[in-house]
């Protein structure tokens, strides 16, 4: 009896040891890296056409073709510090193709979602299946003002008045939790501060905003 009962342990653990192996080979439910110190996460929302319009780069025909009408785009969803940057580069394998195919409407380039597995939610303490749900969940969670769906020119606004069109699209959200960031006098990002379970809230200095007056708003091609 007492053999028998070896023999079964034995084989249990042999069928544990396959599923778990089976498991990290499909890159689904893989054992999550060691979260890194963090105290929030940034949502950052790329506004395609000033990213399209840069030169240089890598420029993925479906965010930049013409024609696709393409607005905000998830950049990532950033492990963040109360007093700074959050943690990077943590360590990680690559992106299965299952979590890419599900990611895709959110961020239209493979090379950038593994980038951002890599480089932000490798320090988010998640599985890449978990942290790419993490980010679909918090994308859908923010409306975009209309006004930015319905751009068809070039239109000047300020900080505060893109922080103001976010808060009033989204009522539920503190107003602080918004940040619009720019380069070269374009709009480059909208960036929204939520906690670890995605709720809303204040940003702090690190989260960054455009110090200039105003900044030009391209439309969607």
């Amino acid at each position: 009896m007492a053999k028998r009962q070896i023999l079964i342990a034995a084989i249990v653990c042999l069928l544990a040891a396959g599923a778990a192996t089976s498991r990290k080979r499909n890159g689904g439910s893989a054992a999550a890296p060691t979260a890194a110190p963090f105290d929030y996460y940034l949502l950052t929302l790329s506004w395609a056409p000033d990213f399209c319009a840069a030169p240089g780069g890598n420029k993925d025909p479906r965010e930049c073709g013409i024609g696709r009408k393409v607005g905000f785009v998830v950049h990532g969803l950033w492990p963040q510090s109360n007093t700074g940057r959050g943690p990077e580069n943590c360590g990680s394998s690559p992106v299965s193709q299952a979590i890419i195919a599900k990611t895709l409407n959110y961020i239209p380039g493979e090379s950038l979602i593994q980038h951002e597995w890599k480089a932000h939610g490798s320090c988010s303490g998640l599985s890449a299946e978990d942290y790419f749900a993490k980010v679909r969940q918090a994308r859908d969670s923010v409306k975009i003002p209309a006004n930015f769906t319905a751009l068809a020119a070039p239109t000047s606004e300020n900080t505060q008045q893109i922080v103001d069109q976010f808060a009033a699209a989204n009522p539920a959200f503190p107003k602080a939790a918004f940040r619009a960031t720019c380069t070269n006098g374009m709009l480059q990002e909208a960036r929204i501060c939520v906690d670890k379970s995605l709720v809303a809230r204040a940003c702090t200095a690190g989260a960054g905003s455009c110090p200039a007056p105003s900044m030009t708003i391209l439309p969607p091609k």
